[in-house]
């Protein structure tokens, strides 16, 4: 089967409600106002840490946003 398939992770987050990651290492990441973003070609290692990380929204403005290539969903 080919495409990408997402478990949603809910995480407790001011910024985030849920995250989710395919074997093509692509990030996809729901954010509480409702917007919905891809990342693509993100490290595995950089997944968990972001789910290991204390502070979810800090840990993305760091390490992910501005840093990958992205597709907005809604």
């Amino acid at each position: 089967m080919h495409g990408q398939e997402f478990v949603a992770i809910p995480v407790e987050s001011s910024l985030l409600s849920s995250v989710a990651y395919s074997k093509d290492a692509t990030l996809e990441l729901h954010f509480r106002h409702g917007a919905i973003y891809r990342y693509f070609d993100v490290p595995p290692a950089l997944f968990q840490a972001l789910l290991d990380a204390e502070s979810k929204g800090a840990f993305f403005n760091h390490n992910i946003r501005d840093q990958f290539q992205y597709q907005r969903l809604a």
